[in-house]
């Protein structure tokens, strides 16, 4: 794996205070991406808490996701959760260190009170003496937030800084973009109310080896509950490692209720992806599972075919323009604005989430404008596959015969590359493996691409010759 150390600095440590008008949560922000440009310490919030102790207890579960490790436990994991303002909102979100469960935290409107809300994106301090203090917030507390440093020192910069050096692994980056992807098709297969969705949760296993190796599970909805089902049937939700889902053991006697998204399945389908949403007063924290507890999302290759079109990445510039932090982002009013097709905008979408640019919000189904504050452009870069199909095309190593596609790979193998309504499968390894359930192998992207080449000469061409009548 990938990895590099990354400096987060901030003015001080966030901290929890008492003071005359109740508590003072001070979350320190690091650099980040404003409308202003970059900045070292954005400030995107100041005002109150409507619900405090379910707002201290939902940040915290998003905290532990990200100092989690659900897969090689032994191993430790830390990356400050990122925080992102949206004008009406702010967002948390956090990765686990072994890639399969993303965490999210929306404070919604009703959740804020007595202050605007700021744009922009940046890394927040959570540190574990200001764990233990959100663990004692009681109900009846006064809360107020801050996000960001107070206002005299948002223009008095100098002095020391509280700086830390945080792992940060190619795979977080790249599950950043696949779960936002792999979520865009996703649909809510079942709602509970609070106390039907507090008993399936607490039912579930804690954790432990024998559990993350119990493999899958499947659930239906049923009535106001999920019944567990021993296999894939149609309506069915994968709960991938269910486990993984005990951050949310925080915040179950606050839930109103429990949503469930996921694809939609046919009879003896393989595991997938699925997104847990509990809806909590004025917030709601979700945490989406890959298919497996030892499978990140890394992988799972969603991402591909949008990085593999030059069309995409001229689009993605184009479209990049007119984000504006917007908490939903509309496919339509961009396809009026920019003048693309709204699968084109899809496309261009998909590839501004490579670079963390944008995330997907399943409870309103909608993309979100953010930016990581990672240095998120190597994320195309070291996609393996990626790099082995361009080298392939470059090679010339593909050739196209209708429907048919062969590549003559590295090693002297011939693959076959076939066309069945749109999908590509291949002969190779890769693809017997796992039958186009982590996106498509090297073969299958260099004919796409050599496919998608000869279309853009042809509509060059055609143009040309419009243009000479």
């Amino acid at each position: 794996m990938t990895r590099s150390l990354q400096a987060v600095a901030y003015r001080r440590p966030s901290v929890l205070e008492s003071a005359a008008r109740g508590q003072l949560l001070g979350l320190e922000t690091s650099r980040g991406a404003t409308p202003m440009g970059v900045k070292d310490h954005p400030q995107f919030f100041a005002g109150f808490l409507t619900s405090p102790q379910v707002a201290s207890a939902a940040l915290l579960a998003v905290a532990d996701v990200a100092a989690a490790r659900y897969y090689q436990q032994q191993l430790r994991a830390s990356l400050d959760p990122v925080v992102t303002g949206n004008g009406d909102r702010l967002r948390f979100e956090s990765f686990s260190g072994c890639c399969g469960v993303y965490a999210r935290l929306d404070v919604l409107e009703p959740g804020l009170d007595g202050g605007e809300v700021g744009h922009g994106t940046t890394n927040v301090d959570v540190n574990n003496p200001l764990r233990e203090a959100l663990s004692r917030i009681g109900s009846d507390d006064p809360l107020h937030l801050r996000v960001g440093p107070e206002e005299l020192a948002v223009t008095t910069m100098d002095g020391p800084v509280v700086e830390k050096k945080v792992p940060l692994p190619d795979r977080w980056l790249r599950g950043f973009a696949e779960a936002q992807v792999i979520a865009a098709g996703f649909d809510l297969r079942a709602e509970l109310p609070a106390a039907d969705a507090v008993r399936f949760l607490r039912a579930l296993p804690r954790g432990g080896a024998r559990a993350a190796s119990a493999g899958p599970r499947w659930v239906v909805p049923s009535g106001n509950t999920l019944r567990p089902t021993t296999r894939a049937v149609p309506g069915a939700v994968c709960l991938p490692g269910p486990e993984r889902l005990i951050a949310l053991q925080r915040v179950l006697r606050h839930a109103t209720a429990l949503r469930v998204y996921g694809p939609a399945v046919a009879a003896g389908a393989a595991a997938t992806a699925s997104a847990w949403e509990v809806v909590l007063p004025g917030m709601r924290l979700t945490l989406t599972l890959s298919p497996d507890a030892s499978r990140g999302f890394s992988g799972e290759g969603g991402v591909l075919d949008a990085l593999a079109t030059d069309e995409a990445a001229e689009d993605a510039e184009l479209i990049s323009v007119l984000l504006a932090w917007e908490p939903r982002v509309d496919v339509a009013d961009l396809a009026s604005a920019s003048g693309l097709t709204p699968e084109r905008v899809r496309a261009a979408l998909i590839r501004l989430g490579t670079s963390g640019r944008v995330g997907y919000d399943t409870a309103e189904a909608a993309y979100f404008h953010r930016e990581l504050p990672y240095d998120a452009e190597r994320v195309e870069r070291h996609n393996p596959r990626l790099r082995s199909a361009r080298a392939l095309v470059t090679a010339g190593a593909v050739a196209l015969d209708g429907a048919l596609g062969t590549v003559t790979a590295e090693d002297g193998h011939v693959h076959r590359v076939r066309d069945e309504a749109g999908v590509l499968s291949c002969s190779c390894l890769w693809w017997a493996k796992y039958r186009g359930g982590r996106g498509p192998c090297k073969h299958a992207l260099a004919v796409r691409m050599v496919r998608r080449g000869d279309a853009a000469a042809e509509r060059d061409m055609a143009r040309v010759e419009a243009d000479a009548r």
